[in-house]
């Protein structure tokens, strides 16, 4: 038994709330395969309330990530010349300048208090920062293809799908990664002002004082965070050959700071 810690009690209360597994979800992969699979979602749903969590930020992602494409590109000063690059950089500033946690508030009117206005302001918060990185990464890349796409005679949507972003896949793939990682985290806490998922329970145990359940809820966020970090980081590291993969010591200690982080974007 480790001291201040009742395992018994924060186990009882994760399987009694389907925290971490929805077992009459799980049960349909069985029973009924396609209900599963897309009648109720069971690919999130199964993981219970975590899922809901990380269905909103996996939503958000893949909702933001063509406008984030469209303003990063055109954002750049390679593809739209100065000063009507500066309309879509202007954009993704203001974008940026507003935390989601306010996109969150400002979209309930139209699509109400639920996981709904909390994905749709998380795909809002990825084209601001995703599109900024994408600009930032496409602003860096070697004349040498470019030139000579223009040598062979392409037009200007050649050059820049084969001379620019050909040179960009790989590192635009690794930051929606991680612009992903970032999308989990916030969903946590966009689930505080009742948007669901773990952030929402962890909000009413508060609310109520029981904060063994809090603490409970605690941890399986702590266990969402780390196994989403993990994944993205390895995977970026795999496909960034100047990116040391973390191991899991420093990927847990880190977790702290890396999490305030993401929330003051």
């Amino acid at each position: 038994m480790i001291p201040f810690l009742d395992l018994s009690q924060y186990w009882a209360f994760i399987s009694e709330r389907q925290l971490l597994f929805d077992p009459d979800v799980g049960r349909l992969l069985i029973a009924d395969p396609v209900a599963f699979f897309v009648d109720e979602l069971g690919v999130f749903s199964v993981f219970g309330q975590a899922g809901i969590t990380l269905a909103m930020g996996l939503a958000g992602t893949i909702l933001g990530f063509p406008l984030a494409l469209l303003f990063g590109v055109l954002g750049s000063e390679r593809v739209t010349p100065f000063p009507l690059n500066f309309v879509f950089r202007g954009t993704m500033s203001a974008i940026r300048s507003i935390p989601a946690l306010v996109w969150a508030l400002i979209l309930i009117p139209l699509a109400g208090l639920g996981p709904a206005a909390a994905t749709l302001a998380i795909a809002i918060d990825t084209i601001g920062n995703l599109g900024r990185l994408f600009t930032d990464e496409l602003e860096e890349i070697s004349d040498g293809p470019i030139e000579a796409m223009e040598t062979t005679g392409a037009n200007r949507p050649q050059t820049i799908t084969f001379g620019m972003l050909s040179q960009v896949t790989t590192p635009y793939i690794a930051w929606t990664l991680y612009i992903f990682e970032i999308n989990v985290r916030i969903a946590v806490s966009l689930g505080v002002i009742g948007a669901g998922g773990l952030g929402q329970i962890l909000d009413v145990q508060q609310g109520l004082f029981q904060f063994t359940n809090a603490m409970a809820t605690l941890l399986c966020i702590f266990l969402l965070i780390i196994s989403v970090e993990l994944f993205s980081q390895r995977t970026r590291a795999r496909l960034r050959a100047d990116e040391e993969p973390m191991g899991l010591r420093e990927l847990i200690v880190g977790l702290p700071r890396r999490l305030v982080e993401s929330l003051s974007k």
